[in-house]
């Protein structure tokens, strides 16, 4: 690694010279040598993420030491890397603080940045006084979150202090509205990518169940509880241990991802690129093999985790929106049975052992709340006992008649249909009662025609077959809405839709191997011959009649 040079002598000369750009440059070469070296020998990645930010700090100390400054202005860290976190070309957030007008370090500054520009260094950069900061910070929650994570680097220490103590939420965005406002940022960041986290490229940073939503979480902490990392939601009984585990695990890939798509682009890359993919999954260690290629193997793993990541997310969004935003509101309650009740517009179980008693509440909660129109949600509470208890769905659960009617009286509810089965698979409910949709679940189809992964299209697909029962769509889709007001069982269609693509990635025709395991299940499920058959016959012929609507003059 080569070495700084002396800051001190460079204070006392011009430091844009030649030599001391060329000796940062060669530092920051080795730094990109070291950081590929040491990720490619698969050291830890949370501090191979923290070394490029230590490394980059004592830099831009060295270059700060070598001019001239008072004791009224100060360097400071903010965003990703205020918090410690360099990727290999992530930016590198400045924010210049002065306690009064800058003009009198406008030279020094114009030259640093200069400087930092010619040592082909990305940075993003602001220059203001600390007023300026609690100005913009409390018309802009980006300025603010910025703020919060950020830490001194040169300069006069007590600056970021008094700043720090000028924007916390006594000051400018109480929790509760600063909850608010990253709630809605998220909301609409996730419908940038249709609310899914299963596009085919998707990104590491922002698609939902990326490193955002794990980032939000920290925010949240950081505002309401003046907590420095997320471990101390153990602590305050708002995580669980296994949830923290996955959540570090999960940052921990993501980040692994993150680092080898800078790498390999050579700059600031978060989008899983078709090209990208191929050559990430060959690092990560796949190969083709039992019907998958080594890249769809690879992106079943992204999905995975990011569905897992998206779910804790939401349970812990839930859980700060009752603690947080909900928290003196007046609550209305109303049971429905012994076993449920909604409040404040929310199901949750009547008492913690509901489901270790009657485990088929498991597949009542989705029958009540696609049967209810007033159930907007389920209580945080209550999602986190069902994935505690989604281990008593066996063998004996699924060959359970009334769990079979629980299921049969969902796909039957005129209502709410694809709604429900997305959350039996978000909590993953449904492919434990599915065994065969469980390994569906993220499988890509590496293709153009496809655009989600097997199981998001699949309940894409629900989704589009339940819109036909809705009035609205008569105009636009005059045929199918006619044809399904027609069919005396919608629940058939809905369980050949569920499993038209149940077989992909097996190897052979996964229409026919489809259509035997629709069978099997139609028949445990309890339906008779002929609806069983007709059900498997539409999972047989369904690429067959693809092509004739998408060929022929159906009209």
């Amino acid at each position: 690694m080569s070495a700084l040079p002396d800051a001190q002598l460079l204070s006392q000369q011009d430091p844009t010279i030649s030599k001391p750009i060329k000796v940062y440059k060669s530092y920051l070469k080795d730094l990109a040598k070291e950081l590929k070296t040491r990720f490619e020998a698969k050291e830890n990645i949370r501090e191979l993420v923290a070394l490029r930010s230590s490394r980059i700090d004592a830099l831009l100390q060295n270059i700060w030491a070598s001019y001239q400054w008072q004791d009224d202005i100060s360097l400071i860290a903010v965003g990703g890397y205020g918090r410690g976190e360099l990727h290999p070309y992530s930016d590198i957030d400045l924010l210049i603080l002065t306690s009064d007008d800058a003009s009198d370090y406008r030279d020094n500054i114009e030259s640093l940045i200069t400087l930092l520009w010619d040592i082909n260094l990305e940075i993003g950069h602001s220059v203001r006084t600390v007023s300026q900061c609690c100005k913009t910070a409390a018309e802009d929650i980006t300025v603010a979150t910025n703020l919060m994570e950020s830490r001194p680097l040169a300069g006069n220490d007590t600056l970021h202090a008094d700043l720090m103590a000028l924007v916390g939420p006594d000051q400018i965005w109480p929790s509760s509205e600063f909850f608010r406002a990253k709630w809605d940022e998220q909301i609409h960041r996730h419908r940038k990518f249709a609310n899914s986290e299963y596009n085919l490229e998707p990104n590491v940073k922002s698609s939902p169940g990326g490193l955002r939503d794990i980032q939000m979480i920290g925010w949240v902490v950081k505002r309401h509880f003046g907590a420095q990392s997320i471990d101390e939601l153990l602590e305050r009984q708002f995580l669980s241990q296994d949830e923290l585990d996955t959540l570090k695990e999960g940052q921990d890939y993501l980040w692994r991802v993150r680092f080898a798509l800078h790498l390999l682009g050579g700059r600031e890359e978060d989008r899983l690129l078709f090209d990208h993919q191929r050559t990430l999954a060959e690092s990560f260690g796949f190969t083709d093999g039992n019907g998958k290629l080594a890249v769809e193997q690879f992106m079943q793993q992204y999905y995975r985790w990011a569905m897992h990541l998206g779910e804790l997310n939401d349970v812990l969004m839930q859980h700060f929106d009752e603690t947080i935003l909900r928290a003196c509101e007046a609550e209305t309650v109303l049971e429905i049975n012994p076993r449920f009740r909604i409040r404040n517009g929310h199901i949750e179980v009547a008492n913690d052992k509901v489901f270790t008693k009657t485990p088929s509440a498991l597949m009542e909660i989705f029958v009540l709340m696609a049967n209810h129109e007033g159930i907007d949600g389920v209580r945080a509470s209550t999602i986190r006992l069902i994935r505690k208890s989604r281990h008593l769905i066996d063998d004996r659960f699924r060959a359970d008649p009334k769990n079979k009617r629980y299921f049969l009286e969902l796909l039957r509810s005129p209502n709410r249909v694809a709604l429900n089965l997305r959350r039996m698979k978000r909590f993953r409910i449904l492919g434990k009662f599915i065994p065969a949709f469980a390994h569906i679940v993220g499988q890509m189809q590496h293709d153009l025609f496809h655009i989600y992964s097997v199981d998001a299209h699949t309940l894409e697909l629900i989704k589009n077959i339940s819109r036909f029962r809705y009035p609205s769509m008569v105009e636009q889709y005059p045929m199918a809405c006619r044809i399904m007001q027609r069919l005396p069982k919608h629940e058939l269609l809905y369980l050949a839709g569920l499993f038209h693509d149940i077989a992909k990635g097996r190897g052979g025709d996964h229409s026919s191997l489809g259509a035997v395991d629709a069978r099997e299940f139609c028949e445990n499920l309890g339906l008779n011959k002929r609806d069983s058959n007709l059900v498997a016959w539409l999972v047989e012929k369904h690429l067959e009649m693809s092509s004739v609507s998408q060929r022929k003059d159906i009209q």
